[in-house]
């Protein structure tokens, strides 16, 4: 058998056999193995099992990759010695989560997790987009241009990488090629197997921070979250106007999976209805149904009872995104999304605070998504300060750290709440100080316990929904005082499809159209016909399209702006197809 061995240049050469490959795909590498030089890496491999046999350019986003999923074997192979990369240069453990989210079941994708939680760090985007792209005898070249740019000298080390997936039936062997990725570099794949992309952050931190946030398995999950809801809700399930029961759609996804569990370890505390709970093979995943369907459809999805005034709530295939929805006596669909989330948390955040009396800066962050009446109820109802970052949760999720208390929602479901260690240092404090009077002691435990069911590591549906459900339940809401709160715009989603999105760049968080030229001006003379008007544009970050915003006091004014913003587009950024028709 030949091995590899590391030249004098430092680079690392490889030559193998391939029952060698199949034998380390069949056991993990000992850690004396591991240990040794001539095992460190086999990621020459690619050639033979995992070649990139398609011609098609793929790019990393804020979700990772996504396309087909018979496309995406070469590049699972590449994350998972990617991610082994990243582990060695943080010094950490790196999560690897096989995911699509919301869409369809054909489809898959993946993308790493960084040590706390984040998503994977900017700079090292566009190194997972060179890694899948480059050409297979030109990747061994690739990983060692890596190695010494970051100066990656622990080669031997044995780094853990978590890995997870969703129900997909693409994502079992997808995951092998992953894994198979990661022992090719002599690291140790733990295998999470069927799991919801929070839950997989959740565990990347709890092991980073050596089990403080909690404990890296899923009973470890479930406890943290529902001992804290029970505690928090104490033996009092409904009061008020709230009834301790919601109907749930799973999306036929993990999120369908997973809350079972959640909903076995609550019991009556809270009662969940199922629905849209199919898994694996099912062929339903996302199908009329899950948080962006009711979204972008505003509507029911398929297989819930329609009942007046009852709670109901939707996920995503992945369990990152929630949002919540209701039909009322006159038949009428009202929904209540990730802006209404981030209103309801921070309402009741500044009320806990209030109560507490100490110096914590809380603020909101949202994106241009957000609707205006949900902006200025934020800032001038509960002078809560608002940030505007461009879409994308890694854009909020940065943002919101800035902040001793922040909370960050995009309008599609996707988000959470941080908290500072300044913040929960200060409400121990709180606790104990014989300067704060019963009452403050008590609200400081409230905010506390409150923290632990909340997932601050990333948006996660599960954890929304418990966190919703607290405060509704503590305010004694049901869900159309919730909505009372303030009346949403109405507003417009279109797409226009163009020759190259390239044309359109934009700034002041994709609000403002810096190119092609005129089109700014031209989105301003159509926007101040309209009261409480307003309209950006901003490119696709994977087709040829340009997505249009827009929002006004009626729905008739919004949908005609929306159209007319559409058309300006089409005429200046290179349309192509039919044109926009404008509604007279």
């Amino acid at each position: 058998m030949t091995h590899s061995k590391e030249t004098a240049d430092g680079k690392v050469r490889v030559k193998f056999k391939r029952w060698y490959i199949l034998l380390l795909n069949l056991l993990l590498i000992p850690d004396s193995m591991a240990n040794n030089s001539s095992y460190r890496t086999v990621y020459a491999f690619a050639r033979e099992m995992y070649p990139r046999n398609i011609k098609a350019h793929l790019q990393y986003g804020t979700a990772g990759f996504r396309t087909k999923a018979t496309d995406l074997d070469h590049v699972m192979y590449r994350m998972g010695l990617l991610a082994v990369l990243r582990a060695r240069y943080k010094k950490a453990v790196i999560g690897v989560m096989i995911t699509a989210s919301h869409n369809p079941e054909p489809d898959n994708g993946v993308k790493l997790v960084d040590p706390f939680g984040e998503m994977l760090e900017q700079s090292w985007e566009a190194w997972a987009t060179k890694f899948a792209n480059v050409v297979d005898d030109k990747l061994e070249d690739t990983i060692n241009e890596l190695i010494k740019e970051y100066n990656i000298t622990n080669m031997n080390d044995r780094v853990e990488i978590l890995v997870g997936k969703d129900t997909r039936p693409s994502s079992i062997h997808l995951s092998k090629a992953v894994m198979d990725g990661v022992l090719a570099l002599s690291g140790k794949p733990i295998d999470y197997g069927i799991v919801t992309t929070p839950q997989l952050h959740y565990f990347v931190v709890c092991k980073n921070t050596n089990r403080l946030y909690g404990q890296p398995t899923e009973e470890g999950y479930y406890r943290k979250l529902t001992n804290a809801f029970k505690k928090y809700r104490g033996s009092v399930f409904s009061q008020g106007n709230y009834v301790n029961r919601v109907i749930y759609d799973g999306a036929n996804g993990v999120g369908a999976k997973k809350v079972k569990y959640l909903k076995e370890a609550l019991q009556d505390t809270l009662l969940i209805e199922m629905y849209n709970d199919e898994i694996i093979g099912s062929g339903k995943l996302n199908h009329l149904c899950g948080a962006d369907y009711v979204k972008s459809q505003q509507s029911f999805p398929t297989g819930l009872p329609v009942e007046t005034n009852v709670r109901c709530c939707s996920v995503d295939g992945d369990a990152d995104r929630i949002v919540y929805y209701y039909m009322d006596e006159n038949n009428k669909f009202h929904l209540m999304d990730g802006d209404r989330i981030a209103t309801l948390a921070a309402s009741y955040l500044k009320e806990i605070l209030l109560d507490i009396g100490i110096d914590l800066n809380l603020g909101l962050v949202q994106t241009a998504y957000a609707n205006g009446a949900s902006t200025e109820y934020i800032s001038t109802k509960l002078n809560v300060p608002v940030a505007c970052v461009s879409t994308g949760v890694k854009h909020l999720h940065h943002k919101a750290l800035t902040y001793d208390i922040g909370v960050y929602f995009e309008a599609n479901g996707h988000g959470t709440v941080v908290f500072s260690n300044n913040a929960k240092e200060k409400l121990i404090s709180a606790t104990e100080s014989d300067s704060c009077t019963e009452k403050q002691k008590q609200a400081s435990k409230r905010l506390l316990t409150l923290i632990d069911i909340i997932n601050e590591t990333v948006g996660d549906a599960i954890a929304d929904m418990l966190l919703v459900e607290t405060i509704l339940h503590a305010k004694g809401w049901n869900i159309s005082q919730w909505e009372a709160c303030y009346t949403d715009l109405p507003n417009r989603l279109l797409k226009v499809t163009v020759k190259d999105r390239n044309v359109i760049t934009t700034t002041d968080a994709e609000r403002i159209c810096v190119t092609p030229n005129g089109l700014q001006d031209a989105i301003n003379s159509l926007v101040v016909k309209y009261d409480k008007g307003r309209s950006f544009v901003r490119p696709s970050g994977t087709e040829d399209i340009i997505r249009v915003y827009a929002e006004a006091a009626t729905r008739k004014e919004a949908d005609k702006l929306a159209a007319e913003v559409a058309l300006k587009v089409y005429e200046l950024a290179g349309g192509i197809g039919t044109a926009p028709e404008v509604p007279q």
